[in-house]
């Protein structure tokens, strides 16, 4: 998950909670975060004043020509001259869901070529009908783009957005679409199992192997989100704690990829050179199982990356100390609780997406 996108889902998730902490905590105006009051009240038409339209257009220009962003409307901006525009009051928009309509009417006519991918949520409304509003503009993969009022291209600068010099326009115009790769942990499932059912959990030589363990499987899957094809995906996975000799981490199911050769520990795959990913496609890399007793006497550490050629690669990482892997474990040997929260507890406590 971008930057851009992590803050937008907090204002979907926190909503006006989020608008308050913003402006306890002075946020700035940022790379990826600008905040606006709205002047359209219909006084002049049933459609955005003319700054509300320049607002938005040079945000699309400017964010969808970088890395993406969010505009919060109905936020005050006052210049600090230490830290810059910070986040200073809150000032609801009138009649937010005729607000957002008319944004929504207004990107197609923005932009030259129009960005098609902006998305606005309604962060909280009041009883009179005004309130709040985020709109979420992620970087174009068509670039660049030029504002239909005044024929800028703007790129994001700091809190501001500016005027592209036309060495970065000429490389814009030379950039070719890029595949966007997105990860997901499909099909988990959580078992309670005996070790009589899996030999080589535990050799014989041991005396007194644990005789239940938990088994915690998902498959690792990639999925195309670009307009382009994807070539050379790959993933790589380190194992750097299992919690303890009587836990296990294992990969099935890579049949179908070139595993390089490898260090302990570490799982390398790529895909075959003639394998490629439609947009919207997905490829399936392994299944991950993790066996877990309850002798956990360390961490449970495993870092991983998916990516593909030319794509920003996505980190993920399943981190757990001891003494919370310890309680997981017995929660789940009591089986007092459903699997199914279980597994998700596991996967929102322990499974994280990684900057």
């Amino acid at each position: 998950m971008s930057r851009a996108e992590d803050i937008f889902q907090k204002l979907i998730y926190f909503g006006e909670d989020a608008l308050d902490e913003f402006i306890r905590n002075r946020q700035t105006e940022e790379l990826f975060m600008d905040f606006k009051r709205a002047d359209s009240t219909g006084k002049h038409g049933w459609a955005l004043c003319n700054d509300d339209r320049r607002n938005l257009a040079k945000c699309i220009s400017g964010f969808g020509n970088s890395e993406g962003g969010v505009i919060v409307w109905g936020v005050e901006c006052s210049r600090d001259t230490d830290v810059g525009d910070v986040a200073q009051a809150k000032i609801k928009v009138e009649n937010v869901h005729r607000f957002m309509s008319w944004v929504e009417n207004a990107i197609s006519g923005c932009t030259i070529p129009s960005h098609n991918k902006v998305r606005n949520h309604i962060i909280s409304c009041d009883k009179d009908g005004n309130g709040y509003l985020a709109t979420y503009i992620p970087r174009s993969e068509v670039a660049p783009l030029m504002t239909t009022i005044g024929n800028h291209i703007f790129i994001r600068s700091g809190s501001n957005n500016v005027p592209a010099p036309y060495a970065v326009i000429a490389g814009m115009f030379g950039r070719r679409p890029q595949p966007n790769v997105a990860l997901h942990l499909d099909k988990r499932t959580l078992e309670l199992q005996e070790e009589a059912d899996e030999d080589i959990l535990y050799p014989k030589t041991i005396d007194t192997p644990p005789q239940r363990y938990v088994r915690i499987s998902f498959d690792i899957v990639c999925e195309n989100n670009s307009n382009v094809i994807a070539r050379e995906l790959y993933l790589t996975c380190t194992t750097e704690s299992a919690g303890g000799e009587y836990n296990r981490v294992r990969f099935t199911d890579y049949n179908q990829m070139f595993g390089m050769q490898n260090i302990e520990n570490h799982l390398n795959l790529i895909t075959k050179p003639d394998l490629r990913l439609p947009p919207r496609g997905m490829l399936k890399f392994t299944r991950l199982e993790i066996m877990l007793s309850e002798f956990v006497e360390d961490d449970l550490l495993i870092n991983g990356v998916i990516g593909a050629d030319g794509a920003m690669p996505k980190a993920f990482r399943i981190e757990a100390g001891k003494n919370a892997l310890r309680s997981f474990v017995a929660k789940v040997l009591r089986a007092d609780d459903n699997m199914d929260l279980l597994v998700n507890e596991f996967f929102i406590d322990f499974v994280k997406e990684v900057e």
